[in-house]
């Protein structure tokens, strides 16, 4: 492994908490990366470990059974997690994002319910907020939630949703007047209310990850089940969003580690011209540029974490860490490839999944033209 200021902002608990993870990654996690990929099947004892390490209750708070993990401590896992597999890191982030949503918004009775079994990992979380037609402008959905009495009975088509179908609790917003964009709001929709899960979507890359369709045809919740206040459920959306950004910024940074490991170590073990490729100006000039990348993201991520753990308004420091971390993911992973040269663009190395994975982080939880158009309002409007 090859780091410079890993331990940055880091406290003695938090160093080890990411040398733990960092061990399960490798001992666990990446022994079944390639495989999960090539079949497209998510690794469910992986997930089991994680449980046994509570890492899926890590925004639950403790005194429901989870972790209660600040933001830097999720930010150091998320990376960690990432470094084995993408696909698992983004199963675990969409999770806590389902637990984080429940724990500032549901009642103490739905709480009671809900997060001490999602802490223990089962049932999965998933976030339902794009659709087809609305996903940089998440006030332009369709879906809507209708109140009969008792009840909200939901129809409409969320797209793109992680852990699809796998998951057990949705976290849905839905509009409550079809003809009101400030009518969006957030609700709790359990599996056996009745949605149908669409086609799994074939990517060309996180394809260990499940991605699917949510179908609702009069699916009919209590109306407690309704988490905020009518019209709030976009401003709540993009407050756990931003959260899940550093989370995602993370991930982009701990893919690239992997990737700048891969290439070091195959630079230093791989001989052309009666020297090791990484005695080549070429080859150290990508590996000094790759690192630099790495570390840079690390930073900007720690930054975002340090300012929301203090209390801070985090929104810009993590759209600059989404938005860098994610381009330099795909950068790093890119050049990844071609310090491996033919060999890099087989299955036979990493390298080619992580490729494949890193573009994702460009776009899911925020585009990277909508993190730059968050950082520029902050500058300049």
């Amino acid at each position: 492994m090859v780091t410079v200021g890993s331990d940055i902002a880091l406290t003695d608990e938090q160093r080890a908490i990411r040398d733990l993870v960092r061990e399960f990654a490798v001992e666990e996690i990446r022994p079944t990366a390639s495989e999960a990929d090539e079949t497209e099947t998510f690794p469910e004892e992986v997930w089991d470990g994680l449980a046994e390490l509570d890492l899926t209750g890590l925004t639950v708070p403790e005194e429901y059974g989870g972790f209660g993990a600040d933001r830097m401590t999720y930010s150091v896992v998320n990376e960690e997690v990432a470094y084995g597999q993408l696909a698992v890191a983004t199963a675990l982030s969409v999770h806590c994002l389902a637990t984080e949503c429940i724990a500032e918004f549901a009642t103490d009775d739905q709480k009671d319910e809900w997060l001490p079994k999602m802490a223990d990992g089962r049932p999965v979380g998933m976030f339902a907020l794009s659709e087809p037609e609305a996903g940089s402008n998440p006030a332009e959905m369709s879906t809507v939630a209708r109140r009969e009495g008792d009840e909200f009975v939901i129809n409409g088509k969320k797209q793109w949703i992680t852990n699809g179908q796998r998951g057990g609790v949705c976290i849905l917003f839905a509009k409550t007047d079809p003809e009101d964009p400030g009518s969006v709001t957030q609700f709790l929709v359990p599996e056996d209310a009745g949605y149908e899960v669409g086609k799994k979507e074939e990517k060309m890359g996180l394809r260990a990850s499940d991605t699917t369709a949510l179908l609702f045809d009069d699916v009919r919740i209590p109306a407690e089940n309704q988490l905020t206040e009518e019209g709030r459920g976009l401003s709540a959306a993009f407050h756990i969003l931003t959260g899940g950004r550093i989370g995602i910024a993370s991930q982009a940074t701990g893919l690239a580690q992997a990737a700048l490991d891969e290439a070091v170590e195959y630079a230093n073990e791989r001989e052309q011209f009666d020297k090791p490729i990484s005695k080549i100006q070429a080859i150290r000039h990508k590996i000094a540029e790759m690192g630099t990348q790495v570390h840079t993201a690390r930073t900007l991520v720690r930054e975002a974490a340090r300012v929301a753990d203090a209390g801070e308004d985090p929104r810009t420091p993590a759209a600059m860490a989404k938005y860098y971390a994610s381009e330099a993911a795909v950068d790093v992973t890119n050049e990844a490839v071609q310090v491996h040269g033919g060999y890099g663009y087989t299955t036979d190395f990493d390298v080619e999944r992580y490729y494949r994975d890193a573009k994702i982080t460009t776009i899911y939880e925020g585009t990277s033209e909508i993190q730059k158009e968050i950082i520029a309002r902050s500058l300049l409007d």
